[in-house]
């Protein structure tokens, strides 16, 4: 397995790239903006293709680099569900599996530093985010965090880990690494309280300033910018009201960008195919399934997935291969939902 730790200095940031060879496929957690030419250079110097760019919170330290990376790598964006930052375009919620290539993460929802707060499982080790911090705790003062919901999230969820399972933390301001689950619940000083009443008063008395990026990274990072705007001004795009009379249409193809695990818990638009978004290169170049389907049919190719994100940037791909009746569904099945479009499962 490939797995890089890398260090912002400035914002204290620890980045992770997971791969399981070279050659293969990858993931990255909590990418910092001005280090996304390094992440790529590393990137390319493993022979690896960046499927997933991962937050786990919105940050209010550092301006986050998934926007940076969408729109150089063309990967899928993540984070949990209750984030409202516009550049995600897949939203996980717990219970969850994230996957690339021969890795897989279980999804943890660990509120309580904010309220999109997510840890992610993979094997003997954990990426806690701002959760648990090792000898530390991420302060729960602003941007709807909760001590009584994070006190739940860690004595309830991450100490209930096995002990020797690394701690992996978004942060740290004294030089160390990793931990593990062990240490934390021997060492570290604010799990040393008796009850939740004990942790709460302990974390509503931090008195500490505001990070001095928060009111930059803060509306930076929910604004990281749709690239759907730029699909809708080029005229590639139709609203779900204006896609629903489409349905069953013998001239429309509906192309499901989603992955398989998202269609069986979400349903999909009746009638669609399904190619999965990771495959979308392969799809549209001249000789693959869907450039193929396209000139043979001369079908209009109406792309969806969850948000708009992946369909958006999968329009300009085909698009850019010759097929020209490629258009999207504006939101995704999240807006069809919305209008009240038939969804099947």
């Amino acid at each position: 397995m490939i797995f890089r730790q890398l260090f912002d200095q400035v914002s204290g940031t620890y980045t992770y790239l997971l791969a399981s060879r070279r050659g293969g496929e990858a993931m990255i957690i909590d990418p910092v903006i001005e280090k996304v030419d390094r992440y790529l250079q590393l990137i390319k110097e493993l022979d690896l293709r960046l499927v997933n760019a991962v937050d786990t919170h919105l940050h209010a330290d550092h301006v986050t680099g998934l926007g940076a990376l969408r729109d150089r790598t063309h990967c899928i964006t993540v984070m949990g569900e209750q984030s409202q930052v516009d550049v995600v375009s897949l939203r996980v919620a717990e219970g969850d599996k994230l996957t690339v290539e021969g890795i897989a993460l279980d999804v943890l929802y660990t509120p309580g530093h904010t309220d999109d707060s997510y840890s992610f499982l993979m094997g003997d080790r954990v990426f806690t985010g701002d959760t648990l911090l090792i000898r530390g705790t991420g302060r729960t003062d602003f941007q709807n965090g909760d001590p009584r919901a994070q006190y739940d999230s860690i004595f309830g969820k991450l100490l209930r880990l096995p002990e020797e399972t690394l701690v992996y933390p978004a942060h740290d301001y004294k030089g160390e690494s990793v931990s593990t689950i062990g240490e934390e619940k021997r060492f570290n000083p604010r799990l040393q309280v008796k009850s939740i009443d004990e942790y709460v008063e302990l974390m509503n008395n931090l008195k500490l300033p505001n990070p001095k990026m928060m009111d930059v990274a803060v509306p930076a990072n929910l604004h990281v910018g749709l690239h759907q705007e730029e699909i809708a001004r080029r005229g590639w795009a139709l609203s779900a009201a204006e896609a629903m009379p489409l349905v069953g249409k013998s001239d429309v193809t509906f192309i499901d960008l989603r992955e398989t695990h998202e269609r069986e818990k979400y349903g999909q638009i009746p009638g669609s195919l399904h190619a999965p978004y990771p495959d979308l290169a392969e799809n549209t170049r001249p000789g693959g399934v869907l450039h193929a389907l396209a000139q043979a049919t001369g079908k209009r190719m109406l792309f969806y997935c969850a948000f708009g994100e992946r369909s958006a940037m999968a329009v300009q791909a085909a698009q850019d291969t010759g097929i020209k009746s490629a258009t999207h569904i504006e939101g995704g099945l999240d807006a069809w939902k919305k209008a009240s479009g038939p969804v099947e499962r």
